[in-house]
């Protein structure tokens, strides 16, 4: 019966999207293992903090990257200013005498585009990116460079961790440990899909093609696979930022991720060709593409659910429990109290996430594409 075909086929796609692939990933390091060759090194550093308009954060920023436990003369300091029109710039140039070195776009372009203006002024070997809301343990970045004794790693993610707002160092979400998990899986197998945006390093080659119109974060992979190398994860090195304030900034933060994702792999499309690019293209087929074609499963999920239930008692119950759970996100969406609790927590989460994901394809179809940016407020 075609119904129940669609129904099990969206069923296991969404199974496979979200436990199939790990599991799947799981079973093949038992056998496929790609350790990484770390050293003490001390190669050239530029670290590029791209701001916009953040006169109130820019100041600690700094300080915290100048403490970094470095040779002062094999590092430096560069923030890219995307037009800021506040005090950020005057700030950033109060720190002169301390070699911070200050690039401007000439107008508001897009975070990758000022990122671009620093890369081409960069001294350094390998570039390390960090986020404004980011703060770095002191050998933050002694750690993070000695990856790239590895001359198999382009890039290099960092792991995610939560302050509260009295910054201490607060318990991951369920999502960011499994995202953690995912990350670490693939760098043992192959490569890494995608980087952590608030604290990443590449080798300055693998950024010399860098596009102004796509997610740094993303495409820093694609480019270091096109050019025979990988991105790692090194669970050593750690960003430390707040949880986003306002849950209606998290959206718009989602759905603009999700954007320019979709934006990235559209333009990539020969990277899903296995015959040239192996097992980096169902890596991307699985952590991206499959992640982001959920939502329409689970719609054909819900209403091929409904056309059976009256064949089936199990049918019955399925289309209640999915009923249960889409009533407990909603609960969760609504009530900002309620949603603390993990009962809410997990399903109003998988469901703002794909409502989230809906909204970017809605968007890429309508041919929109995001450049100009806002950093959130954390």
């Amino acid at each position: 019966m075609l119904i129940e075909i669609i129904f099990w086929i969206s069923v296991v796609f969404v199974f496979y999207a979200y436990f199939g692939y790990p599991i799947i990933l799981a079973s093949i390091s038992t056998f496929k293992n790609h350790p990484i060759k770390k050293e003490n090194i001390r190669p050239s550093v530029s670290i590029i903090i791209a701001v916009y308009n953040e006169e109130k954060r820019i100041k600690g920023k700094i300080e915290n990257t100048l403490i970094q436990e470095y040779p002062r003369d094999r590092y430096e300091v560069i923030v890219a200013s995307d037009c800021s029109s506040d005090k950020t710039d005057e700030i950033v140039q109060s720190y002169g005498c301390n070699g911070v070195k200050l690039v401007r776009t000439p107008e508001r372009t897009g975070k990758e585009t000022a990122q671009k203006h620093a890369i081409d002024i960069a001294r350094g070997d390998i570039l390390v990116f960090s986020d404004v809301a980011t703060v770095l343990q002191p050998d933050a970045v002694s750690r993070i460079v000695k990856n790239f004794n590895d001359e198999t790693v382009g890039c290099v993610s960092s792991i995610d961790r939560f302050m509260d707002t009295e910054g201490r160092i607060s318990g991951e979400g369920t999502y960011v440990k499994y995202e953690m998990l995912l990350r670490a899986l693939e760098a043992k197998v192959n490569t890494l899909v995608g980087l952590s945006g608030s604290f990443f390093a590449a080798r300055k080659e693998v950024c010399f093609n860098w596009a102004t119109d796509l997610p740094s974060d993303f495409n820093t992979v694609i480019n270091s696979v096109k050019a025979g190398l990988r991105g790692v994860l090194d669970h050593e090195s750690a960003g430390y930022y707040a949880n986003i304030m306002d849950e209606k900034n998290e959206f718009t933060r989602k759905v603009r991720t999700v954007l320019r994702g979709i934006s990235v792999l559209m333009k990539n499309l020969e990277l899903l060709n296995c015959f040239r690019y192996g097992l980096f293209s169902w890596q991307l087929f699985s952590h991206k593409l499959c992640r982001w074609l959920v939502p329409f499963a689970l719609v054909g999920g819900l209403f091929s659910n409904l056309i059976l239930i009256a064949h089936s008692r199990m049918y019955l119950c399925i289309f209640i429990c999915q009923c249960m759970f889409y009533a407990l996100a909603i609960t969760g969406i609504r009530t900002t109290l309620l949603s603390n609790f993990k009962t809410l927590k997990i399903p109003t989460f998988f469901v703002v996430v794909n409502l989230s994901i809906v909204n970017a394809w809605y968007r890429y179809l309508r041919g929109e594409r995001i450049v100009s940016w806002e950093p959130s407020k954390r």
